[in-house]
């Protein structure tokens, strides 16, 4: 922790040093030199006091120093920016940090403008300054952001390292090459794994090219055009429901839906971030390393749920509370097959309450339902996915519809509200003639935090998921180990679809027990999950094989099982080549059927 520490002020403090070497002298006229001085010391001294408080809440927010979150957040400064305003006491957390930037400044001001007159001449100047310039690059070059990583414990790793030193080291690392940060397998074996993987009942393979994973999938029977709605729920871990021992009372229309629902008790999340979510749900693809697909260049035209849907004549739409150019998600969703619908179609007078990242629930199951009654109007089968996002610090939402009160700014009201939102939406969709007809999927994008003493801890990762639909869908409990990626396939076995695919994940309630997987990943850490054991790839092609507890989300270290080993390396590896080399495109046949 020192050494990065060193590392920071040494390369923080570099540019007031060089102002010095380049003006300092004997001068008669030094005030000038002073000013600028004394500027650029109190706005590093700032930063510095700045950053420390901004670390605390962002570990009481992540447990972790600054990461790729920070990096990612800093793109969309409004919405970050008006977060930090509505969660935080500003005013006086930027005074307090005034007030001990002027102390220290005080304290030092001699020493400062000694500074200024030192001697030395234009030469000897120069060369001190871009020696002192040489030896920070070495030095940010030379120094490695993974040196922190000396325990098991990711708390104590993350302890180590320094919040500035780590966000720039993200934003370095943002893209990762999986060939060469990962242990990698001849390509041809990968893809053999992976088809025999995918292998599954009711599937044949379209073509022998084996770095082709192109299945027809046919069910026996009439397929069904019933109507889908996927509600998507912002950071809603599992421990938050009743069902699995939470005693807060903060789930109760939710928990109550069970006993009428088909739900998924065994269902792990992609990844800690919305767009992981989201790409999980719409491409069914494991998490390859770095950013999400959702905000990658070039992800258009990606063979995703909708393409699918659209080649069946469904309207496809992705219906967002907040400005959908946050997380690119208007880019992405709008150059895959969906109609991207936000707060922008909400007249000011129908607001209910807002914050920074959009309307609140309630706002955006309204603008649903209106555009539920229109599709349905339109004489075709629809799919529309609603993304949630009062459960989002501020955690703040409207007075006096739960017996939280939002002036709490606690996520466990935040978590009640979007509960009480659903239960209105729900209510409110069965007096629509389209009710009898739809199958509702509410599912997490994620778990509402991923702290823990490993890499990857499991219990982090597992989500809730609720398939409703009276009449249509038997209610029970699935127990199976299900993978997020594995939804889509699974909504469209229980349309009974025949289609192309290239979907990595399985129709779960046809698919062949004990062969169950699941995707967990970080930004560099990529696992893969079975019932019993959970292989984890981390950069510089290290591997590791556990036995994790599902309860506590510790692990232990076992031998590596080769086998399993393999398995993990071929799905990510063969994700990778298919996005790299452009083959997880979406099927012509379909694009063709859709435009029709």
């Amino acid at each position: 922790g020192a050494l990065y520490r060193i590392v920071l002020y040494y390369l923080v403090f570099r540019l007031a040093v060089f102002v010095v070497l380049a003006f300092a002298g004997k001068h008669s006229r030094i005030g000038w030199r002073k000013i600028i001085l004394y500027t650029l010391f109190s706005v590093a001294v700032f930063i510095l006091c700045f950053n420390a408080v901004s670390e605390y809440f962002f570990w009481d927010e992540f447990t972790s120093r600054y990461n790729f979150i920070a990096v990612d957040y800093l793109v969309y400064t409004n919405e970050v920016v008006g977060n930090i305003r509505e969660s935080y006491p500003m005013v006086p957390i930027v005074s307090a940090v005034v007030l001990v930037t002027a102390a220290i400044v005080l304290m030092v001001r001699k020493k400062l403008a000694a500074s200024v007159t030192a001697a030395g001449n234009f030469r000897s100047r120069t060369i001190a300054a871009s020696s002192y310039i040489l030896a920070a690059v070495l030095v940010y070059l030379a120094v490695g952001s993974d040196w922190r990583n000396f325990s098991r414990n990711e708390v104590a790793n993350e302890l180590a390292g320094n919040g500035i030193y780590q966000f720039f080291a993200a934003y370095r690392n943002n893209d990762l090459d999986y060939y060469r940060f990962f242990r990698t397998i001849d390509d041809k074996e990968a893809f053999t794994i992976l088809r025999r993987e995918l292998q599954e009942p009711y599937s044949r393979f379209t073509s022998d090219d084996l770095f082709n994973i192109e299945r027809e999938i046919k069910y026996p029977g009439e397929e069904k055009k019933y109507n889908i709605v996927m509600i998507s729920v912002e950071s809603f871990s599992a421990n938050y429901l009743g069902y699995f021992g939470n005693d807060q009372h903060i789930t109760p229309y939710l928990d109550s839906l069970i006993p009428h629902s088909l739900f998924f008790r065994n269902l792990y999340s992609s990844g800690t971030r919305t767009v992981r979510g989201l790409e999980a749900l719409s491409l069914s693809i494991p998490p390859t390393p770095g950013q999400s697909l959702v905000k990658r260049p070039n992800n258009e035209n990606l063979f995703s749920l909708a393409s699918v849907l659209q080649s069946k004549g469904y309207t496809d739409q992705y219906i967002y509370g907040g400005y959908s150019y946050f997380d690119n998600m208007q880019q992405f969703f709008g150059s895959n097959g969906y109609e991207v619908i936000d707060r922008r179609a909400i007249a000011e007078k129908d607001i209910q309450y807002q914050n920074i990242w959009g309307v609140c629930d309630e706002d955006a199951f309204r603008l649903a339902l209106t555009k539920l009654d229109e599709n349905h109007a339109g004489g075709k089968p629809f799919f529309t996915q609603v993304m949630t996002v009062s459960n989002h610090r501020p955690y703040s939402y409207p007075e006096n519809k739960i017996d939280i009160s939002p002036k709490s700014q606690s996520r466990e009201g935040a978590v009640k509200y979007t509960d009480y939102a659903i239960n209105y939406f729900l209510q409110e969709a069965r007096k629509k003639p389209w009710f009898s007809n739809t199958i509702f999927v509410i599912v997490a994008d994620h778990c509402a935090s991923v702290a823990g003493n490993v890499s990857l801890p499991v219990p982090s990762y597992h989500i809730p998921m609720w398939i409703y639909a009276p009449g249509i869908v038997e209610p029970r409990v699935e127990d199976r180990l299900t993978a997020q990626i594995d939804i889509a396939p699974t909504i469209l076995g229980l349309l009974n679809l025949n289609y192309k695919t290239k979907f990595f994940g399985k129709d779960v309630l046809h698919a062949e027990k004990g062969r169950e997987t699941a995707f967990i990943s970080t930004y560099q850490g990529l696992g893969l999950l079975t019932n019993e054991y959970l292989v984890i790839q981390k950069p510089m092609k290290e591997l590791v094989m556990q036995k994790p507890d599902f309860a506590k989300g510790d692990s232990k270290d076992i031998p590596v099982n080769d086998s399993l080993a393999r398995k993990a390396i071929a799905y990510y590896q063969c994700a990778s080549w298919l996005i790299r080399n452009k083959r997880y495109g979406a099927i012509p046949q379909q694009q063709t059927a859709a435009r029709r």
